[in-house]
């Protein structure tokens, strides 16, 4: 697997390089965040929730199967499932809803919170069991921040932990770097322009904590 971060909270997924690999893409932003949007070809996209820096779907190219809402799918042999959430802390009323994707690809299983606002519910919790790759927003003001982002990776566990949702060079949000989330994790994390991975390179034992470059 391969797994490229575009910025913001939009991933490039996939199974292999090249024209036969198959590429799932999560929540295109759109060029006013002050990033280069993706433009390139997508086989399925999974949108969290319908905000600008989230639902660009028509910056793609190809003729994706978009996914924004909750349930089950299986798309080319690509397993998602989606459970609702909320974009705040107060059952949705302040920022509305999220979707919660559970991806499997490679034999790989894949979390994105979207623009999570709280601590998981039961639920939430049911679907995300045994999840090995976790991309948790951490920047806070719309989002979980560092130390919440902490508190939602505890309960989840998962081998690997992607932060994103968080300031970067040139992206136009008010919200907090990856500084604090790292302190905050405990951990040394590694820096990747891309993670290339298989299941049995997963970690075994202690978490890893992977920061990828733009």
């Amino acid at each position: 697997m391969l797994i490229t971060w575009i910025g913001h909270s939009c991933f490039k997924i996939q199974d292999k390089s090249g024209p036969d690999g198959i590429a799932v893409v999560t929540d295109p932003f759109d060029k006013k965040v002050g990033l280069k949007p993706p433009a390139f070809e997508a086989d399925i996209i999974t949108v969290s929730h319908d905000h600008y820096d989230h639902n660009n779907v028509k910056s793609l190219k190809g003729n994706p199967f978009i996914i924004d809402s909750a349930g089950e799918y299986d798309i080319k042999g690509v397993s998602v499932q989606g459970v609702g959430s909320y974009h705040d802390d107060k059952q949705g009323k302040e920022r509305g809803p999220n979707i919660i994707y559970r991806i499997e690809l490679d034999d790989i299983s894949i979390a994105h919170l979207g623009d999570l606002g709280h601590t998981l519910e039961n639920k939430q919790l049911e679907v995300l069991v045994g999840i090995d790759i976790l991309f948790v927003p951490i920047g806070g003001k719309y989002t979980l921040d560092a130390k919440q982002a902490v508190e939602v990776v505890s309960q989840i566990e998962p081998r690997i932990v992607i932060p994103m949702h968080y300031q970067v060079p040139g992206l136009k949000l008010d919200i907090a770097g990856v500084d604090k989330f790292i302190k905050e994790m405990g951990i040394n994390p590694t820096e990747e322009d891309k993670l290339k991975i298989s299941k049995k390179d997963l970690p075994q034992d202690d978490m890893e904590l992977v920061i990828l470059k733009i």
